[in-house]
């Protein structure tokens, strides 16, 4: 990749899933001898102090990362990921836990564990650019009547904890294409993660204005789940459907060339290394392909 990513490790370890690194070290919360999370909701304190321990089983991909780039010397941008506070609410509160403690717990063991991750990245990198990203998984039925708390009181809690790296690394999120995207606007990412589907072309002011305020799309070009294709052609055909239908529904085209990002649909850590491998080489493929002025030109245009 051009922006290297610093992996999460499930398959090695599923200490390493994306729960599990947010929960470790909040009090009423331990982890079983194989990762496994376990929540005892009657001790679960929003006002405790949250433990980030990167010497831990969750943080093996992590620290192993920045030790080898260090050594490389490495001094380019790099991209993190962590689960955000809205999903973390909510597999405490899939756990038993009320929603009101549930989600405060959660905010303040994403916030804690993204202070000190980012301040490691920085220790190890201190000249490379930080580009975090906060997966939200969980927030497709977000406005749905059974959610367990209103939108505006969901998106107050992912600004929260962007707020906490503002200074020290530009911030994003990424949904699924079925997500609210209009609504997880307004918690005020730089950088909107989602999957490149033609479910996203009604939404086409939405994402213009977004350009057009400084932000950046990272396109889920290439799929990670389901039958994995060798070819990259597919995925750069769909990613050109779906700017050719923006385009005609209004988007800047200039923009949309400029201010994107070619990532796969999610991560890759349930994947073994050589189907990884193949997927790296179809971003890569596809990424070759947007920087051609020339075809950049002819399906932007419609042509």
């Amino acid at each position: 990749y051009d922006v290297p990513a610093i992996p999460s490790l499930p398959r090695r370890s599923p200490a390493e899933s994306s729960i599990a690194q947010a929960l470790v070290g909040a009090s009423g919360v331990t982890l079983g001898q194989y990762g496994t999370v376990a929540v005892d909701v009657d001790r679960l304190d929003p006002a405790a102090p949250v433990a980030t321990d990167l010497r831990r089983d969750n943080f093996v991909g992590f620290r192993t990362f920045l030790e080898r780039a260090s050594e490389r010397r490495y001094d380019g941008p790099v991209k993190w990921q962590f689960v955000g506070p809205i999903s973390v609410g909510v597999a405490l509160r899939r756990a038993g836990a009320d929603p009101e403690v549930a989600f405060a717990v959660a905010v303040r063991a994403v916030g804690a564990h993204l202070r000190v991750l980012s301040a490691a990245v920085s220790a190890a990198l201190p000249t490379s650019p930080q580009l975090v990203v906060l997966d939200e998984p969980f927030v497709d039925g977000l406005m749905t009547r059974d959610f367990p708390i209103a939108p505006d009181q969901a998106i107050d809690l992912l600004s929260e904890a962007m707020a906490v790296l503002e200074r020290r690394a530009t911030i994003g999120v990424h949904c699924r294409g079925d997500t609210d995207v209009a609504t997880l606007l307004e918690s005020g990412p730089s950088v909107l993660s989602l999957p490149a589907s033609t479910s996203l072309v009604p939404l086409a002011g939405y994402h213009d204005r977004f350009l057009r305020n400084g932000g950046w799309i990272a396109w889920g070009a290439v799929a990670t789940e389901g039958p994995i294709g060798v070819a990259s052609s597919r995925s750069w055909q769909q990613l050109a459907k779906v700017w050719c239908e923006l385009v005609q529904r209004g988007c800047d085209p200039g923009l949309l060339r400029t201010q994107s990002l070619v990532t796969p649909e999610s991560g890759l850590g349930t994947h073994g290394v050589e189907v990884a491998e193949r997927l790296c080489a179809s971003v890569r493929d596809v990424s070759r392909s947007l920087r051609s002025e020339a075809a950049a030109a002819k399906f932007v245009l419609g042509a």
